[in-house]
């Protein structure tokens, strides 16, 4: 489910990129049926809802500028706004249609058919419901997750470089075993004899 999720948030994402990226007039043609299709997803899937409270929050602010600089006709400056949002509202159907198009662009009939029944299931209906809390509790869990991971790789780096420091250092200064074996001398190497204080004498005096 929180798969699905995540493809519905991509699914919007890329209404939104569609909707700055292509104009109507080079929206590609689709049949009326695919473009029912394409509309019926569009609804199952609530793509188009998160732009339901653009016009009313421009109404709002809109007032809010009017009437600092008018405040003695506040009323009638919020019924103008009123009025003129209200017959802005059936441009809502504008961006049904923009969307509708963007989707019959990027999915077939069928596919747009089978989605539109899965978000219409009780199944999809929850998956919408839910997913804002399932993405809540997915991102928290894996906040928790990640935290530990980087920590315990910033504790096992710290033990593998301190074994990678010592290694490095004993390389750098030879060491003797005691209890290594003793290379023997090579026979065919000259023998060097012994020369004691006698004997020097001795060779001295002949």
């Amino acid at each position: 489910m929180v798969l699905n999720e995540m493809m519905r948030r991509g699914l919007l994402a890329l209404t939104a990129a569609g909707l700055m990226a292509i104009a109507p007039a080079r929206a590609q043609d689709a049949s009326p049926e695919h473009l029912a299709a394409a509309r019926a997803a569009v609804s199952a899937i609530d793509s188009t809802d998160q732009f339901d409270n653009i016009l009313m929050n421009a109404a709002t602010q809109i007032k809010a500028d009017l009437i600092g600089n008018n405040p003695n006709i506040q009323s009638e400056i919020s019924d103008m706004v009123d009025d003129r949002a209200l017959a802005l509202a059936p441009r809502r159907a504008d961006l049904e249609n923009e969307v509708a198009r963007i989707y019959a662009r990027l999915f077939t009939e069928q596919e747009l058919s089978a989605i539109a029944a899965f978000y219409q299931s009780d199944a999809g209906k929850k998956l919408i419901a839910q997913g804002p809390v399932a993405s809540r509790e997915v991102m928290s869990a894996a906040d928790v997750w990640s935290n530990g991971i980087v920590r315990d790789l910033r504790s096992s780096a710290a033990e593998g470089m301190a074994s990678l420091v010592s290694s490095l250092n004993s390389a750098a200064v030879p060491i003797i075993d005691p209890a290594a074996p003793v290379t023997p001398a090579d026979p065919a190497a000259p023998a060097v004899p012994a020369i004691s204080g006698d004997a020097g004498a001795a060779g001295t005096a002949q």
